[in-house]
């Protein structure tokens, strides 16, 4: 009998815990806190603690070493993607990841209405597809070391 696999919405593999940084902080303070929150990422807010922007270890590693600058000194205005990559969270899990593939980016902003509700990144797409298949596969095995090495 055929396997019939249920589309997933982003809804269903996003992550809700979001952690935010204000533009004015410091490159030095997001790595921070990115480290201790165990997070790849943090998403800009402005005064009105509306998000405006995202800011990624990448982000962070490029642009101070290109820089050559102090990370203390380098402000995440400076770093931050803006706009924001965003998709709905009731949409196919399929679109999230064109979305991404389309956009360029590792991290898709899950907004409803104009509320921040989530974050769709690599890592929920491993999970995803280690889901999808069946434990004796040996391609769960890859896919659980790629997540822990992400």
């Amino acid at each position: 009998m055929p396997q019939t696999t249920v589309t997933k919405r982003v809804s269903d593999i996003m992550s809700t815990r979001l952690e935010s940084i204000r533009t004015s902080e410091s490159a030095k303070e997001a790595a921070k806190k990115m480290l201790d929150k165990n997070v790849s990422s943090l998403i800009v807010v402005d005064e009105d603690g509306q998000a405006i922007g995202i800011i990624t270890e990448r982000d962070i590693a490029r642009g101070v070493c290109i820089h050559d600058v102090l990370s203390k000194e380098f402000k995440v205005r400076h770093l931050m993607t803006s706009p924001l990559s965003t998709i709905d969270p009731s949409l196919s899990a399929e679109m999230a990841a064109n979305r991404m593939l389309q956009d360029k980016v590792r991290h898709l902003i899950v907004k409803e209405d104009d509320k921040t509700v989530g974050i769709v990144t690599a890592t929920n797409f491993i999970d995803y597809l280690n889901e999808q298949l069946d434990p004796t596969n040996p391609g769960t095995r890859v896919l659980k070391t790629l997540k822990d090495e992400i």
